[in-house]
């Protein structure tokens, strides 16, 4: 099999906690231009409940002033339960102490408004990428990838795929059932994508159900949306 590059760009699912609706609708829209999934909410109570929850976000982007709970306790709550997701602050709030004590409670960076979207995303990247552990394998069903070695299993049963398959597949595993396009699937193993098409994905996909058809999972077609990897019932 042909070595891969050992990281490609991969969706990152980000939280948004912002009360200005019309700002909010602008963040959710750059960020989701760049392949992320937003998840949107208005106060810091919303936000509270929704981190409670294991999985909710890669990144936090939080504002500060927010109505009610502000986004220094959501910050608080957050690192007293142990979650380390990264967490990115949104103040328009220029004092050094309102920045200083952010980063006390637990924010891993800020951004003063106005800033350029540009600054955001790049932040957000850089977050992400920073407490991103590389995985050493990944499984579901009978399914498994060893990641360092390159071997690909169902059960014991080695299974001989492509490098593109590869990536697709690994891109699969990597967000269980949650729905992905085929356009986030070429953006996710780039450098490649570049002369990928849509009916490419579509032929990766029909050859992958193939292989793994007694994996005990199956990549569901969600018509209109894409496709979702899920144990079978």
């Amino acid at each position: 099999m042909a070595q891969l590059p050992t990281m490609w760009r991969t969706i990152m699912l980000v939280l948004v906690v912002e009360d200005d609706a019309v700002l909010a609708d602008g963040l959710s829209r750059v960020l989701g231009s760049h392949g992320m999934t937003v998840d949107v909410v208005g106060n810091g109570a919303q936000a509270d409940q929704l981190l409670q929850r294991s999985g909710a976000a890669e990144v936090v982007v939080l504002d500060i002033g927010l109505p009610g709970m502000d986004g220094f306790e959501v910050v608080r709550r957050l690192r007293a339960r142990g979650n380390a997701v990264p967490v990115l602050l949104l103040t328009a709030r220029d004092a050094v102490e309102d920045r200083v004590r952010g980063l006390e409670q637990g924010a891993d960076d800020y951004l003063v408004k106005p800033f350029a979207t540009a600054e955001l995303v790049a932040r957000v990247k850089a977050l992400a990428r920073r407490h991103t552990a590389p995985q050493a394998a990944l499984a579901l069903g009978r399914l498994s990838l060893d990641l360092a070695a390159r071997r690909a299993r169902v059960g014991e049963r080695g299974i001989e795929l492509s490098v593109r398959e590869w990536a697709v597949l690994e891109f699969l595993l990597q967000h269980p059932a949650r729905v992905v396009s085929k356009q986030q699937i070429i953006d996710a193993i780039l450098p490649w994508g570049d002369d990928l098409t849509l009916n490419a994905v579509e032929v990766y996909i029909s050859r992958l159900r193939l292989k793994i058809a007694d994996a005990g999972v199956s990549i569901r077609t969600i018509r209109g949306f894409g496709y979702m990897l899920e144990p079978d019932a």
